[in-house]
């Protein structure tokens, strides 16, 4: 079965709330990339139970479109990287080292997922990424340029290259917020294969050092709000910049948090807060 065979395009469109056109262009991918966002919640259920996630296109369609579930950059990304080629994008799969926090980019192995796409007739490349699970993420695609800032859905982000000892540039991904620029990842443009992350999801899902087994990670953007709950810590940081915090008191409030604010229905039998 092919790809284009596998996949949904009309029942992924309607659960991302996209009613606009199905063109090629810029429009739509910046379009379709924050429907994707604002429509499908990041989250790790399936990590947080050592479990791999499936990251082929019906068992994605089934979980992040037919039922009241998310996933995590894998499972996000090859499903956007699948609705973009529907439409009619190019669409180059990418690995990065997330350094948020980190001290030099070399202490981070490249884990994350995200995607060069090609738009026809239109020399530029944009980096797209709907599975970043951090407030730094891109809301809407950006062009892959350096000495340029871009706005996006009221994200401000922008690249800059770093010194490395590889033949390929180094791009870094950066975020604006509290008044100063923050590196959220770095990477190549060396193309990955779908097989190269089978690997690396069963990894990061599977491995006991890793930390979306360690606990729960759930997020969700909407056009007021960005909603984070991290262990037992559910944070909100509004639009205009205003952020607020409590602490999960037992189970079953987390489990009634996952579903009234994030859209989740968490399996049953599974404990969520460690």
């Amino acid at each position: 079965m092919s790809d284009r065979d596998a996949f949904d395009l009309d029942s992924y469109l309607a659960h991302i709330g996209w009613e606009g056109e199905r063109r090629a262009d810029t429009a739509t991918l910046r379009g379709v990339h924050l429907a994707h966002m604002r429509g499908i919640p990041f989250e790790n259920l399936d990590a947080l139970r050592r479990t791999a996630p499936s990251l082929e296109l019906p068992d994605l369609m089934a979980k992040l479109v037919h039922s009241r579930r998310g996933g995590y950059c894998y499972e996000q990304n090859t499903l956007l990287a699948a609705a973009l080629r529907a439409l009619g994008f190019g669409v180059t799969l990418l690995t990065a080292r997330v350094v948020v926090g980190a001290d030099r980019i070399e202490s981070r192995p490249r884990t994350h997922m995200a995607l060069l796409v090609e738009v026809p007739g239109d020399p530029q490349p944009y980096l797209a990424d709907v599975g970043f699970g951090a407030i730094g993420a891109l809301l809407e695609p950006v062009p892959l340029r350096v000495g340029a800032e871009f706005e996006g859905a009221g994200r401000r982000h922008r690249f800059v290259r770093a010194p490395h000892k590889g033949p390929l540039e180094l791009w870094v991904l950066e975020a604006y917020g509290n008044g100063s620029w923050a590196a959220q990842y770095a990477l190549t443009l060396e193309p990955f294969e779908h097989v190269d992350f089978d690997v690396i999801n069963w990894h990061i899902a599977t491995n006991p050092r890793s930390p979306f087994t360690q606990r729960l990670f759930v997020q969700r953007v909407t056009a007021e709000r960005h909603l984070l709950l991290h262990g037992r810590v559910l944070t909100q940081t509004r639009a205009d910049g205003a952020v607020s915090e409590r602490e999960l008191t037992d189970e079953g409030e987390a489990r009634r948090v996952l579903e009234a604010e994030f859209g989740i229905e968490a399996p049953e039998g599974m404990t969520l807060l460690s």
